[in-house]
Parts: C-alpha cells; sequence; structure tokens
C-alpha cells in the first residue's frame, strides 16, 4: 500500500518519467504502479516518493533552508483542496478525478515558483488542464 504526501498526491499525477537520478525515477515509477493499483494511504510526513530522494535527510526534506517547513504547509494545503486528511485511503481514479476542480488554486499557489514546473509542463495531462 503506497504512502503519499499531500503534495505528491497531486503532483504525482504529472510524473512523466524525469527526475534526479536513475533511482530516484524507477522509485517514482513504482511508487506510481502501485498507486494505480492499490488504496494509498496520506502520509503526515516523508513517503514511498521521499524514499529515493537524494534531498532526504533523517526522515525530513533538506533541498533547501526550511524546505521541511514549506513542504508540510504545501501538504496541507493540498489536502484542504482534495478534501483529506492524513491516514486517508483513497484510490487513484478518485483522487485523479478531483485534480481538475483543484488544478488553478494548485497552480496559482505552487507551480509558478516549482523548480519542477517545466518537467510538469510536459505531461499531457498538466497541459490539458492549463488551457
Amino acid at each position: 500500500m503506497p504512502l503519499l504526501r499531500g503534495h505528491h498526491l497531486i503532483c504525482l499525477h504529472f510524473f512523466n518519467g524525469e527526475g534526479y537520478d536513475e533511482a530516484f525515477i524507477e522509485n517514482l515509477t513504482h511508487t506510481l504502479s502501485l498507486a494505480e493499483k492499490e488504496i494509498i494511504t496520506v502520509s503526515s510526513s516523508a513517503d514511498n516518493v521521499c524514499a529515493s530522494c537524494l534531498h532526504l535527510k533523517q526522515n525530513e526534506c533538506r533541498y533547501a533552508e526550511n524546505a521541511e517547513e514549506s513542504i508540510r504547509r504545501m501538504d496541507a494545503k493540498a489536502l484542504m483542496l482534495l478534501g483529506l486528511s492524513y491516514n486517508d485511503q483513497i484510490e487513484w481514479d478518485a483522487l485523479k478525478n478531483r485534480i481538475p476542480e483543484i488544478f488553478s488554486e494548485w497552480v496559482s499557489s505552487y507551480c509558478k515558483e516549482c523548480s519542477w514546473r517545466g518537467v510538469c509542463a510536459k505531461d499531457a495531462f498538466y497541459r490539458k488542464l492549463s488551457v
């Protein structure tokens, strides 16, 4: 059963095979495959995606100063928009159906400044929602 934190519940929908390194990409691919087949549990901290991230140190994101705090705020916003709470369980298709409703607010709140924006913008679902 995959564990996903708030922002990954949204952002993983736009994964298109790119990432930090091969191990990270393989883990993302595997996590997405599990999420599409199994019930997802909402995590309150580092999740299956974070597990192979080179920025994960002592179970916290060290991408930049105060990154963990920023990510926790982002996770909380994602859960609020999706109508979910920590430890909730949801199927991938049910989650995907909620993305169009919240996409505009998510993009204006987070995507404009995100270092992954260029990667997500290559994804067909992201582009479809952006029009």
